[in-house]
């Protein structure tokens, strides 16, 4: 009996079970407060962000692409518009087999490796939950095909939206430029938030240049979705604010005479304004279809323009880098008053060749018998190599560098458009740097006649013609007249500033030197008489060639095109300006291995004259061709 009421001690237990019990209202006060203060956190202090994030769960925000910006010409032409067209997008966060889904799309359209490049990379870098493009320009049977199968692609939808168009297509590509899918490389560089819901961007052009305004800014809709994710109702519609609308001082009836003009012959032609540095026309030949890249040009057709020997992408307008030959003497003849080395009735003798002290080379002019005694007027006029050989020895290469690149040679306009070459207006200081070699007294005379080293652009070349038609004066060319914005209609000029002037010690030798131009279009004698004599408005001119083969002087073989390959064949060179009493437009004109400045590039600059002065091309000329080439033979420089 005493050893079992040892065992069984009634307190103990009483405290013991006492014990548990408050441990146990202990854990479970603990538990309720740590479930309370969950509770508030949840409700109170995180209501925000939990009632955002359940929000999320049932609406969708939807990227609205902007409208893009219109481009027009000077006359209210469009060049550049949006036309309605179907594209194909896919939403990730609702595709449970992705490969299995890209597999199904493929076997109803075409999908290149270069649309699902394209869309893996966009995927890695956009919200699950956001819409990212496919494919784009589907055409109607496309989206038959994709529709009529909706119910097995869940995750894909047909959208209808815009696409760009372009009017003057080949004739405008170099200028306007084209619009094209968004790849990696632009995804590196550009704001991500900026180009939601778009496919597309400016790729090369004004399209380029201007993206920044054409684009807009995109907006979005607030869409209530299913578990599921397909849309149940729109919620807020909050649309994009459309690009500006640029006007351009570009005229689309000259820029398709300037393209006309040039007939067969790959080259550019270059027309601005003198008066405010607008750029009427800018074409370079052949060109390209831009709407095969706006539609996504496949691997092979962009490989063969890449490799087609014409170089059709190269903007030769702002590209291209030539010696500018004879066209340079105006600009030479203002150095060399200016600097004093010579003056308007200074003579030097033109045998047909001439030598340097202690030299055997034999320095000759483009006509082999000489033009005896010229002066300035007519060493232009009839474009003596001669007398300007001696002009550059005068000079000397270091007077001559630094006046040409108050011309404006050397140095990139600042037109706006991407891509511009610098040219090249060599020096002393220039070959030492780039070559670590002297500077040679004939290079010099070469260099006086826009050969040797010297390069430059048809738009520098334009240029430099524009400020010799406004005596120093001018503006730096550019495409751009306002931006409108589509909604408020406010008006943006685009006026840039004036040039720093040429400023000569004696304003009348100005006149001298286009006097100069002017017999060189209307007198007898002048290497471009055949385009000013029948002329109804006042011409300043200068024609010139630039040999493409360094060939011998002493070769005797005949010089005309036939019997010389097109590749060694000059290049025709003109720069004009008219009315020269009145400058309103100044052309410069580049014919690659057309031969003949004269015969070749000044009839068509004396089209686009015609067209812009006259509204009608006058100047009855069929354009030019190429050449048949009868031989393999080679050839030295040819005349103006």
């Amino acid at each position: 009996m005493a050893r079992r009421e040892s065992i069984k001690n009634l307190q103990r237990e009483k405290n013991l079970f006492g014990a548990r019990v408050a441990v146990g209202t202990v854990l479970c006060l603990l538990m309720t407060g740590l479930l309370l203060y969950r509770l508030s956190a949840l409700q109170i202090q995180g209501h925000e962000y939990y009632t955002t994030r359940a929000n999320d769960n049932r609406l969708r925000v939807v990227p609205v692409p902007p409208v893009r910006g219109l481009i027009y010409d000077r006359n209210g032409v469009v060049l550049a518009e949006n036309r309605p067209a179907f594209g194909l997008e896919i939403t990730p966060e609702q595709v449970d087999d992705m490969p299995a889904l890209l597999g199904q799309l493929g076997s109803l359209i075409e999908l290149t490796e270069s649309d699902l490049k394209r869309f893996n990379d966009r995927v890695n870098r956009t919200p699950r939950y956001r819409g990212v493009p496919l494919r784009t320009h589907l055409n109607m049977e496309e989206v038959a095909l994709l529709e009529v199968n909706r119910h097995d692609l869940r995750g894909a939808e047909v959208t209808a939206g815009l696409t760009r168009n372009y009017p003057l297509a080949s004739e405008g590509a170099h200028v306007v430029g084209y619009v094209s899918g968004i790849t990696e490389d632009d995804l590196q560089r550009i704001d991500a938030a900026s180009y939601q819901g778009l496919g597309q961007i400016g790729k090369t052009g004004l399209e380029r240049f201007y993206e920044d305004r054409l684009r807009g800014m995109p907006g979005a809709r607030i869409i209530e979705a299913n578990a599921f994710g397909r849309p149940l109702r729109e919620i807020e519609h909050r649309p994009g604010q459309a690009g500006q609308n640029l006007h351009l001082t570009l005229d689309s009836d000259v820029q398709a005479v300037a393209q006309a003009a040039l007939g067969e012959l790959n080259g550019a032609v270059v027309a601005i304004d003198p008066r405010s540095g607008e750029i009427i026309a800018l074409v370079s030949k052949p060109g390209y279809e831009p709407h095969r890249f706006v539609e996504g040009i496949d691997a092979v057709s962009y490989r063969n323009l890449l490799q087609d020997r014409n170089r059709p992408l190269f903007n030769r307008a702002l590209q291209g880098q030539y010696p500018p030959g004879s066209t340079l003497k105006p600009a030479m003849a203002v150095a060399g008053l200016e600097h004093m080395v010579v003056d308007p009735e200074h003579r030097e003798f033109c045998p047909g060749h001439m030598q340097l002290p202690g030299s055997t080379r034999l320095f000759r002019c483009w006509r082999r018998r000489g033009h005896g005694w010229m002066n300035m007027v007519s060493g232009v006029m009839q474009s003596c190599d001669i007398y300007f050989y001696q002009l550059a020895l005068n000079l000397g290469i270091d007077l001559m560098h630094d006046s040409m690149q108050q011309f404006g040679l050397g140095s990139i306009t600042g037109i706006d458009l991407p891509l511009e070459s610098t040219g090249l207006m060599p020096s002393r200081a220039w070959k030492r740097r780039t070559r670590g070699e002297a500077w040679y007294p004939g290079e010099t005379l070469i260099v006086g006649i826009g050969q040797g080293y010297t390069l430059a652009t048809p738009l520098q070349m334009a240029q430099m013609t524009a400020r010799l038609a406004m005596r120093g004066g001018g503006y730096p060319p550019h495409l751009l007249r306002e931006s409108v914005d589509p909604v408020s209609q406010q008006r943006v000029s685009h006026s840039p500033e004036a040039l720093p002037p040429i400023i000569l010690r004696n304003p009348d030798h100005w006149s001298a030197v286009i006097q100069a131009m002017i017999d060189t279009a209307h007198k007898q004698g002048g290497t471009a008489l055949r385009i000013g004599q029948n002329a109804p408005y006042l011409i300043a001119a200068k024609t010139g060639t630039a040999q493409v083969a360094s060939l011998s002087q002493d070769d005797k073989v005949a010089r005309t095109l036939e019997n010389t390959p097109v590749r060694l064949r000059d290049h025709a060179l003109f720069i004009a300006f008219a009315p020269a009493d009145d400058p309103q437009i100044a052309v410069a004109v580049l014919a690659e291995h057309a031969g003949s400045g004269s015969a070749v590039a000044a009839p068509v600059a004396r089209k686009v004259m015609d067209q812009y002065l006259l509204g009608e091309v006058q100047y009855d000329v069929p354009a030019p061709v190429i050449a048949p080439y009868s031989g393999d033979v080679r050839k030295t420089s040819g005349a103006p």
